[in-house]
């Protein structure tokens, strides 16, 4: 199944997708948006557009497990795309999924803007790399 996952922010949200096998997962894009519903708007036109049959939400859980202000709005958006879309969406732990993303940024020597135009959406890729590891993992 192609599943799309969200690395969500403040002002940009990262978009990655995987092959129907669920072997191959890739950054497709950056949503350039502040507002929580104008950004749920673009994850329902990307989701329609890339034939998705989930969702994946990354959650910024606390390094302890406890969730903050930032997992909280991670979870509003999660319900405002359950409201619309007819999919699973699911929430999804990215702890240190940045740190990732920045780091493999780094060992291919991207830097400056154009780093800052991709992170979000490597980030989002760590992050249903995570998804489906554990997928192929417990065989869900």
């Amino acid at each position: 199944m192609k599943i799309l996952a969200v690395d969500y922010g403040d002002a940009r949200t990262g978009l990655a997708a995987c092959d129907p096998t669920e072997l191959l997962a890739s950054p497709i894009g950056v949503i350039k948006e502040k507002s929580l519903a104008k950004t749920a708007e673009q994850i329902v036109l990307a989701s329609q557009k890339h034939a998705v049959g989930m969702i994946v939400i990354g959650l910024p859980k606390n390094m302890d497990g406890t969730e903050g202000a930032r997992a909280q709005k991670s979870c509003r958006l999660a319900e405002t795309l359950r409201a619309v879309v007819s999919i699973p969406v699911e929430l999804w732990d990215e702890r240190q999924t940045t740190i990732s993303a920045a780091n493999i940024l780094s060992e291919n020597g991207t830097y400056g803007k154009k780093r800052k135009d991709v992170l979000d959406a490597v980030a989002a890729t760590v992050i249903l790399e995570s998804y489906l590891a554990y997928r192929k993992n417990t065989g869900r």
